[in-house]
């Protein structure tokens, strides 16, 4: 039986705000295997975005552990959290986060150059990934040029173009409309089976968390 790629026990996380402490996640437990997809749901509150932060290292818990395989997330220094990050994980967020001076193309090869892939091979697998999402005819354009689901898309392609283990997506849709929320979760999904990576998304829309494996409610 496989193994899960990411498992957390009895997770929670508590901020202070003046005198006052603010529970924002509460005992989750959790597994989730390899090429699995997850929709997290839930009121607005109810620490999905905080689950996702703890989940990529992005955060430390309060009490609880995140397990990355064999690895406790929580346990590791910065250094090696980045690099867990950097070699594992796939972030995608509501705002597409790309950087207004690079083109698409570029835009799409930086996490391959920061994993020191030779100019031509980055070039080569970013151009692969936006056939794949369908914007071979914007590689040139800059974010500014591009509707908001073409950067979503644009997004996407950044976060898988590393093949990672694990796809962390956090309301990728929030920002669209109907049709291209449709689409770009669509596009998500079948990158996600493509890479045989585990992939779980914060979404508020239920219709499209049932496209997903498995859905999880946090109250």
């Amino acid at each position: 039986m496989n193994k899960p790629l990411i498992n957390v026990e009895n997770l929670s996380k508590k901020y202070n705000s003046n005198s006052d402490e603010i529970l924002a996640l509460k005992e989750v437990n959790l597994s989730v295997f390899p090429g699995e997809t997850l929709a997290i749901v839930g009121p607005s509150g109810s620490g999905k975005s905080t689950l996702l932060h703890l989940l990529g290292g992005l955060d430390t818990p309060s009490t609880g552990k995140v397990w990355f395989e064999n690895t406790c997330v929580n346990e590791l220094d910065d250094k090696d959290k980045t690099n867990l990050r950097r070699n594992n994980i796939g972030f995608i967020y509501q705002f597409h986060h790309l950087i207004p001076e690079f083109n698409v193309l570029e835009n799409v090869m930086m996490p391959l150059k920061i994993q020191r892939f030779s100019n031509k091979r980055a070039k080569e697998k970013a151009i692969q990934i936006l056939n794949q999402v369908g914007l071979e005819l914007r590689m040139s354009h800059f974010p500014s040029m591009l509707s908001g689901g073409e950067r979503q898309r644009v997004a996407i392609a950044r976060a898988v173009v590393t093949s990672p283990s694990l796809i962390l997506a956090d309301e990728p849709t929030g920002n669209l409309d109907r049709e291209n929320a449709n689409i770009v979760f669509r596009v998500l999904v079948e990158q996600a089976s493509t890479f045989k990576s585990s992939m779980i998304i914060v979404t508020h829309d239920l219709d499209l968390a049932k496209l997903c494996d498995r859905k999880m409610e946090l109250l």
